[in-house]
């Protein structure tokens, strides 16, 4: 799948955030090994902790359903549904991708004149935290 497709898909699922609180919407469309995909979106609570992000979403429904050889995630978000320039995964999602990911996944982020940036998840996060058992 080309990378301006999952960015199209990553807006499709912006559409479904339920940010009330915040305002601030964010869609994210994971691209399987398999070819498949899994998208995500915010959800907001008004207790602020239950909050998840789109990434995270999309990566435990795709865990959850037993998915777990990712390639690639679009993520699109703004104030108010208006897609901003760069909109970064933070840094609890960057920690979640580097769990089920690895350095070389990469995360793709459209800006408002259209373009792509591509970068990978060693280049966003390059110190995650391991548990050494």
């Amino acid at each position: 799948m080309d990378n301006e497709k999952l960015i199209d898909l990553a807006a499709e699922a912006m559409e479904n955030s339920y940010s009330p609180y915040s305002s601030f919407r964010v869609g994210a469309a994971l691209l399987l090994k398999n070819g498949g995909v899994v998208t995500g979106c915010n959800i907001e609570n008004s207790a602020y902790s239950p909050c998840i992000c789109a990434e995270r979403l999309a990566i435990f429904k795709a865990v959850s359903n037993s998915r777990k050889e990712f390639l690639k995630i679009a993520v699109v978000g703004g104030k108010n549904g208006e897609k901003a320039d760069l909109c970064l995964p933070c840094g609890v999602c960057r920690q979640v991708m580097s769990e089920f990911c690895g350095g070389e996944f990469i995360i793709l982020i459209r800006g408002q004149d259209g373009s792509v940036t591509e970068k990978s998840l060693q280049e966003l996060f390059p110190l995650p935290f391991v548990f050494n058992k």
